[in-house]
């Protein structure tokens, strides 16, 4: 199946540690897709209650939602994370990959583990990501990031699983 052919989806991420650099906090994702008969489908998925900062966050966010897929897709993955999206459109993890994940002079990469893990992921699929510039210009992440919020307010360990 070439580029083209591929089932189109969107990926709406977000991530928030809510001002506490180690958490608690959590992340959210929307999955959009239009299936064979031409019915639009959406999967939302959170995760609260982990400890860790925002830019790991904005990672399994990601991950999570691309976990999601089960078969090569052409995705566009929607961020306002630009740690997220220059990664990959600047071609650093390329450069960090031939330099073993050093960046600079020899300074390491942060989040390395994460890092191959939505490398990983992301080898079936097609995948384009975009930078948005705040929520106001697009209704969709505003719902993704109210769900990392709520997962970063929240207890319970998997929230807002179900499809709305």
């Amino acid at each position: 199946m070439s580029a083209k052919d591929l089932p189109k989806v969107e990926l709406y991420t977000d991530g928030s540690a809510r001002g506490n650099p180690n958490g608690p906090g959590g992340y959210g994702f929307v999955l959009k897709f239009v299936d064979s008969k031409g019915r639009l489908h959406e999967k939302e998925g959170s995760k609260g209650y982990v400890r860790t900062t925002n830019n790991r966050m904005e990672l399994m966010a990601a991950i999570a939602g691309l976990s999601c897929l089960e078969m090569p897709c052409s995705v566009t993955l929607y961020s306002d994370s630009q740690y997220l999206v220059n990664a990959f459109n600047e071609h650093w993890i390329d450069g960090w990959i031939k330099k073993g994940w050093t960046r600079g002079k020899k300074e390491k990469v942060k989040n390395v583990d994460l890092w191959k893990m939505l490398l990983e992921v992301s080898r079936q699929h097609e995948i384009t990501y975009v930078w948005v510039k705040g929520h106001a210009e697009n209704p969709d992440n505003e719902r993704c990031d109210r769900l990392a919020t709520a997962a970063a307010d929240g207890e319970d360990l998997l929230i807002d699983e179900g499809v709305e």
